[in-house]
């Protein structure tokens, strides 16, 4: 009967298949030459010792017992070209995982992308980093496959009740993602990679019947007697369905807007802001492996921190090891950031987002816009970043120490920031209270991970789409709107989840909700 082992071994053996197979002839007391075939189930890194090691579960199987390799397959999908429709809006991970599901039982989704196919999203992303040209439909958080395509597409959740984690990262390793991802304790794909695997579910779900319409932006939601209709265009032309699962992304505006002019119920929401900061690649790999040289067989270094600073949460978000920094502005007159990462994370930096959580008094200035006023917050940091930066796309900076000390540095080295950066004293970008808990914060972040605080950390300001500000509240139980029948809010847009896996989830249970309505 196949043995199931949970072990530790060092970097070299797990990155070695012969060297693995040896270790555990000796742990079961077997030959080598007995061991047919070993799965890992799963792996992780345990740096908390000098000696680092490589956490596995696996599978030994031994000649004579039963072992098949299995490979993943897709779904049956069934052709839903003459079947009831609905519409999804958004070609993100919640409307592309929504229009696959909806294929799956037995309905025609119509697919409502604002920007560009995946590949046309490229020139327009070269425009923003080369040119400070945004273009408001097509940019790193618009297009096909949303904003984790060009934005790094890290797969980790903590939303395990959320749903099927596993099934979403199987049905990407059916798409052409590598099996790791089911494996390793923070799956990655890669910008590098997505594009190519969201291209194949697009082309999957014309195959079976459903459409995707790419360049077309919603001008207004139809709505009568509080129940959907259908959509509007920015060309005028109206598509017709009773049901609509609205996976626009948290960035959004222009829909939030428009649900608050049509007094259709949504929300303020807190949310989470702050910097990027970038430090050298070797140095975080020497802070988390506690050593000169990380060596071959391990991966470069994330790193994880959280901080209770004068009362509020202060932690990274997104950590990008061996990645760039991204400008990622969805119109014009605003500087935002983000950060991704190749799929073999080898870049010679490492950025993350450094955030604080905000609470819903913070809004208070912006009170007037109502529901939208953590939107008009968030706009307003991201505008006066703009401004500072000469009115272009590159990104107010500031070494570390220096921002701890409100000193205005000297200069800024060159980054992974294409667009470039201007050195200001980040505290004119943000409210005091910010700036306060942000120093005191990198002030206890270095007493954690000694040599973190260093002036060769270069801070990028502002990153403010950790998550939309807008919640659009929905029934527990039947996800639908609180007020209009046949409009599904669904994932990060809608305030109900936050990353690829967890919208992904969201986007199928919207859909699975329409097909027990529909019964």
């Amino acid at each position: 009967m196949p043995r199931e082992l949970l072990l530790q071994v060092t970097p070299e053996i797990a990155a070695n298949e012969l060297l693995l197979k040896d270790y555990l002839s000796k742990q079961i007391k077997v030959s080598p030459k007995e061991i047919q075939h070993v799965s890992i189930l799963k792996r992780s890194i345990d740096a908390r010792q000098k000696a680092i090691k490589i956490n596995l579960k696996v599978v030994i199987y031994l000649k004579g017992e039963p072992f098949q390799e299995t490979k993943i397959e897709l779904p049956i999908y069934k052709d839903v070209s003459s079947a009831q429709e609905v519409i999804v809006v958004g070609a993100g991970p919640a409307g592309l995982f929504a229009a696959l599901q909806l294929i799956e039982l037995g309905l025609k989704p119509i697919v409502i992308e604002r920007g560009k196919d995946v590949r046309g999203r490229r020139r327009d992303l070269k425009a923003i980093n080369r040119e400070h040209i945004v273009n408001e439909d097509s940019n790193y958080c618009f297009g096909e496959g949303g904003a984790g395509t060009y934005s790094d597409g890290k797969l980790y959740t903590r939303s395990k009740k959320r749903g099927d984690v596993t099934r979403i990262l199987e049905l990407l390793v059916a798409f052409g993602a590598s099996e790791d991802i089911l494996v390793e304790a923070h799956p990655h794909i890669g910008t590098n990679k997505l594009p190519k695997i969201i291209e194949d579910i697009r082309n999957k779900i014309i195959e079976f019947g459903g459409q995707v319409l790419f360049d077309t932006r919603v001008t207004d939601i139809l709505v009568k007697s509080n129940e959907v209709e259908g959509i509007v265009t920015q060309n005028g032309d109206k598509i017709l369905a009773n049901k609509l699962i609205l996976a626009t992304g948290h960035s959004a505006r222009d829909i939030f807007e428009l649900l608050d002019k049509k007094k259709i119920l949504i929300e303020a929401k807190p949310f989470a802001l702050g910097v990027r900061a970038e430090h050298s690649q070797e140095l975080i790999d020497s802070i988390q492996y506690s050593c000169d040289y990380r060596g071959e067989y391990l991966p470069p270094a994330p790193y994880s921190i959280v901080k209770q600073v004068n009362g509020r949460g202060m932690y990274s978000f997104c950590m990008c090891p061996g990645g760039v920094i991204a400008p990622c502005a969805t119109s014009p007159g605003e500087v935002v950031t983000n950060g991704w990462s190749p799929s073999k994370r080898d870049q010679a930096t490492a950025n993350s987002g450094i955030v604080i959580e905000l609470k819903l008094e913070d809004f208070k200035p912006f009170a007037k816009f109502g529901a939208l006023a953590g939107m008009e917050f968030q706009k307003s940091i991201e505008q006066k970043a703009w401004h500072l930066a000469g009115k272009t796309q590159k990104v107010p900076a500031q070494r570390m120490v220096d921002f701890t000390q409100n000193k205005v540095s000297a200069d800024i080295p060159k980054t992974s920031y294409v667009p470039g950066t201007t050195s200001v004293e980040m505290g004119q970008v943000f409210p005091g209270f910010l700036s306060q808990i942000l120093r005191e914060g990198f002030k206890e972040f270095g007493k954690s991970m000694r040599g973190y605080l260093t002036n060769e950390a270069i801070l990028h300001a502002p990153e403010s789409r950790t998550s939309s500000p807008v919640r659009i509240p929905r029934d527990p139980m039947t996800l639908e709107h609180l007020q209009i029948k046949g409009l599904y809010p669904c994932g990060e847009g809608a305030g109900y989840a936050g990353g690829i896996i967890s919208a992904a989830i969201d986007g199928e249970k919207c859909a699975l909700m329409i097909a027990e309505s529909l019964k």
